[in-house]
């Protein structure tokens, strides 16, 4: 399997939407919750294996490298390659191409995603393209996929309508491959990128969570709250809140509801610690009109005011009230519920933890990106496959309090200087 060894960041623009903050300062040295920018896309990389940099640079580079120096401070190893301001990212990458390596993943240094590089590694290798990179649905794009996600056509003057894509970076990139499409080393990287669409040598995996950018000041502020440390935990309602209906029939109304007490103790002792709520709750007894979108609002209504008396916070639910026939992309083991509390709380997935009593719990968890805590029998863990298991996993949930608590203290402290 090919792997990346090596993280190559574009470095090099002015950062002219950010002026006047950019004026004396390099964009990817723009603060961030006291971060520069540029660190949480090095240590995103640093989580997920990949230790080694060259950093593409140019306006004020210098700040740059005397900030990062050698990486050594946080055990990595930087390496710089620096150019005039005009330079085109094919031109840097061109003249960086000695310290750069044959497989390497190739990033731009304004865009964060919460990507997920094993992933985007298995589809790099199952389709053997000389490119894969990350694209987000955005109409008028750059980019056209054919049902394999395939591209098609790029064309980065994004004239065409048909074109509803648009790459985001985080591109794995085989090197030989690529400088194979180079005419001139001062060739621009859309023209090759535009050849390679060409002759279907990219593939592309679709983001379905949120990108976030520092490309301009409303963004960077909205950028710089994603990043900021939260204790937001993620959790199921039947079988972990609440006592489940027998099989086959549904908690219709509130008088129906009945608290596990042990969940509740777990999540008071939580709250102590400053945490807060989000439920995500597959709900089928909606379209099959077992129960009442009125019914459900009071009982939900009814539990954040019962657990607020506990000094529990239910920050949101979110509910799928779809039937399981229905393919939508919000019911377990989807993710759509977890990026919409995702783009609604402006909350790291990757960052945090998601409490549930079924192995679709688990599975939706490692689909949007965020580890599990599993409430239940260990045997029905069986049907997952090793990446889908969770992070703790007892009939008891007293027992994955301090793994709870220890997950979110090494996730969510930074040690930057």
């Amino acid at each position: 399997m090919t792997r990346p060894t090596q993280g190559v960041i574009l470095c090099g623009g002015l950062g002219t939407r950010l002026r006047p903050h950019t004026d004396n300062l390099p964009k990817p040295l723009i603060p961030c919750n006291g971060f520069p920018f540029l660190w949480y896309l090095l240590q995103q990389l640093h989580e997920q294996g990949i230790n080694q940099f060259v950093l593409l640079t140019g306006f004020l580079g210098e700040q740059i490298e005397g900030y990062f120096g050698d990486g050594s401070t946080w055990g990595w190893q930087i390496q710089y390659s620096m150019g005039p301001v005009e330079w085109d990212t094919g031109k840097r990458i061109w003249e960086a191409r000695k310290k750069i390596d044959e497989c390497f993943l190739l990033l731009y240094s304004d865009n964060f995603v919460p990507y997920p590089l094993d992933k985007l590694i298995a589809l790099h290798n199952r389709n053997g393209k000389a490119l894969t990179f990350m694209v987000s649905a955005k109409s008028p794009g750059n980019i056209m996929l054919d049902e394999a996600g395939i591209v098609q056509k790029y064309d980065n003057d994004r004239s065409n309508k048909e074109l509803n894509y648009v790459e985001i970076g985080y591109m794995i990139a085989v090197k030989e491959q690529v400088l194979d499409y180079y005419e001139t080393p001062a060739c621009s990287f859309s023209s090759i990128l535009r050849k390679m669409a060409a002759q279907r040598n990219i593939s592309a995996w679709v983001q379905q969570d949120s990108y976030h950018s520092i490309s301009d000041p409303i963004r960077w502020k909205k950028t710089e709250e994603y990043l900021k440390p939260k204790k937001i935990i993620l959790i199921d309602r039947d079988g972990v809140i609440n006592q489940k209906a027998p099989r086959g029939e549904y908690i219709s109304t509130w008088q129906d509801f009945e608290l596990i007490p042990e969940t509740h103790d777990v999540l008071k002792t939580l709250a102590q610690e400053g945490f807060q709520f989000i439920l995500i709750s597959n709900q089928a007894g909606i379209a099959r009109g077992m129960v009442k979108q009125e019914e459900l609002n009071l009982i939900h209504s009814n539990l954040k005011k019962e657990f607020k008396k506990s000094g529990i916070e239910i920050l949101d639910i979110y509910v799928c009230p779809h039937h399981w026939e229905e393919n939508c992309g919000c019911r377990k083991p989807k993710p759509g519920m977890f990026y919409q509390a995702s783009r609604d709380w402006l909350l790291r997935l990757d960052k945090t933890l998601f409490i549930g009593d079924d192995p679709r719990d688990c599975q939706a968890a490692y689909e949007a990106g965020c580890q599990s805590v599993f409430v239940g029998d260990k045997i029905e863990l069986q049907v997952l496959s090793e990446l889908e298991q969770p992070t703790c996993a007892s009939k008891n949930l007293y027992d994955c309090l301090p793994i709870i608590l220890e997950y979110f203290n090494q996730n969510n402290t930074y040690d930057y200087h």
